[in-house]
């Protein structure tokens, strides 16, 4: 077995794959087409942040068996290609929260009493002492955006600093907040309340650019905003037009959209803002931490078949995955597809099985289900590891209940999402021995083949109505790859889906909904 360090790693975890006998090379800093040339010889691969594992590298990787990040984020990584050449892709979540969580509150602090400019001052050869006036963090209020992990230690941390701190998250339940004893709110009451802003958020589709000139309109003057998550959540444009209009008085950012930024990136000339080059996880304990741990995990693969921590792989028996595994690809696809159409905070999820499924033990496939929905929710942290647990943290309820009988199907796999908002329904089966479809969207009756770039559109059952649509796809350039039609069950309206060869993006999409048989559209990938 070989396996390849592409990213800088703690000289721990390269002793533990030399005393498993392993051979290691450590090539950091290759370029993407000089790695390409040796990933063939490798069965794994070790990386960071600045290694990208494309699609393009993976079909050159031939004999790659496993890829493990050392840390959390695998926005490097393209895992529905390794998931599709059969590559395992781990992590190691936890090795560097309290790190990062420090690091926020470092920031914090700095912002707060002016530490940089202070030394950049002293050091410049002045005494600006009565131009660099702080400001006290106790009885402030800070408000933490993300309840994960990362954002739970921050909340912890800062509540020893006698802050009074509200929380908001898109998806874990107040009363899992309150029960910690912090104070969840509303976005908008964060930010009309915070006088200090710090995000723990993933970067989604859904989180990109969250915080924005609306946002900031919101927020109290004076405010001072923390990012030590991802690039990309705080738009940058916006924070700068924040920082000169004052609204902002301080900002301190370990992460940007690019890394590293331009020397000229606009940003950067604000006195007001403080900068780190992406420090969060930079300290000895969590480089050993995530070194000892991601070495640990590919041994246990390489070497016994044992699987810890993947992100693309079930964590069940390889006679139980034979029988059950066309039911956990389409279950993980349905919650994937549930994440992206339920609003609101998730309180229930209630899977029924339907059909012959011969006393099998379903669990791996309610996991797979919760694994895709909080997978888009709460990316690169979760897996069948662990995604029951962190449902449960997130005050989720999980109904689990079967019946032999189907109207329709053999088998027949029906989930239901209950939120703060609303219900939403997918079921899905297989058709033949392991082709995944779903088959019905609440009350449309449907046939999905669960991948690409897809479209859900409602639409009142007219003459003309698929012909406007396909008109207005059309004058944009993309191209219909597949179209689907089902109606709904005792009603009036169609639902149609499409995927296409490109995504429609958000400015396609509003034109298609401003024709007048078009009710509702949702753009979705899977």
């Amino acid at each position: 077995m070989k396996v390849l360090v592409s990213d800088n790693l703690g000289e721990t975890g390269i002793k533990i794959f030399e005393a498993e006998g392993i051979d290691v090379d450590v090539k950091t800093g290759l370029a993407p087409d000089a790695l390409k040339e040796i990933i063939g010889e490798y069965d794994g691969l070790v990386i960071r942040s600045a290694t990208k594992v494309s699609a393009d590298l993976l079909e050159a990787a031939t004999n790659l068996k496993v890829v493990g990040r050392a840390g959390i984020g695998l926005d490097n990584v393209d895992i529905p290609a390794a998931t599709k050449k059969g590559v395992v892709v781990m992590n190691t979540p936890g090795g560097n929260v309290v790190t990062t969580a420090e690091h926020a509150i470092a920031m914090m602090m700095s912002a707060a009493r002016n530490i940089p400019q202070g030394t950049l001052s002293l050091k410049a050869g002045r005494w600006d002492k009565k131009y660099l006036q702080g400001r006290e963090i106790t009885g402030k209020t800070l408000g933490v955006i993300g309840y994960g992990k990362i954002g739970s230690v921050v909340a912890d941390r800062a509540r020893g600093l006698k802050m009074r701190v509200v929380v908001h998250d898109p998806v874990i339940s107040p009363e899992v907040i309150s029960k910690h004893g912090f104070e969840p709110v509303s976005l908008n009451d964060l930010y009309d309340q915070a006088d200090f802003i710090t995000v723990h958020v993933p970067k989604t589709p859904n989180t990109a650019n969250m915080i924005n000139r609306e946002a900031f309109a919101k927020m109290k003057d004076g405010v001072m905003l923390i990012n030590c998550a991802r690039g990309g959540i705080v738009d940058e444009d916006a924070l700068r037009d924040a920082l000169e209009a004052g609204r902002v008085a301080r900002a301190a950012l370990d992460v940007f959209e690019t890394e590293p930024p331009p020397a000229d990136h606009p940003l950067l000339a604000f006195d007001s803002l403080i900068a780190t080059p992406h420090l969060g996880a930079s300290t000895l304990e969590a480089q050993t931490n995530v070194a000892v741990a991601v070495a640990n995990q590919i041994v246990a693969y390489l070497k016994y078949n044992n699987i810890v921590n993947a992100v693309n792989v079930p964590s069940v028996s390889g006679k139980t995955l034979e029988k059950l595994s066309p039911f956990l690809h389409v279950a993980d696809r349905m919650g994937c597809m549930q994440a992206q159409f339920a609003a609101g905070q998730i309180r229930d999820i209630r899977i029924d099985y339907r059909g012959d499924f011969q006393d099998m033990d379903m669990t791996p496939v309610t996991t797979a289900f919760v694994k895709g929905l909080l997978d888009f929710l709460v990316p690169h942290n979760v897996n069948s590891v662990n995604a029951l647990a962190i449902a449960k943290e997130m005050g989720i309820k999980l109904m689990e209940s079967s019946s032999l009988e189907s109207d329709e199907f053999v088998t027949l796999v029906n989930a239901k999402v209950v939120t703060t908002e609303g219900e939403w329904t997918v079921a899905g089966t297989i058709f033949g021995k392991t082709d995944a479809r779903i088959v019905r969207i609440d009350d449309f009756r449907i046939e999905i083949i669960p991948e690409g770039h897809l479209a859900l559109i409602h639409n009142m059952d007219r003459p003309g109505a698929i012909g406007a649509i396909g008109n207005k796809l059309g004058e944009n350039t993309i191209n219909i790859s597949r179209m689907q039609v089902g109606r709904e069950v005792g009603g009036d309206n169609n639902v149609i889906l499409l995927r296409t060869d490109t995504p429609i993006s958000k400015e396609v999409a509003d034109e298609i909904l401003a024709l007048e048989q078009v009710k509702t559209i949702k753009v979705f990938e899977l």
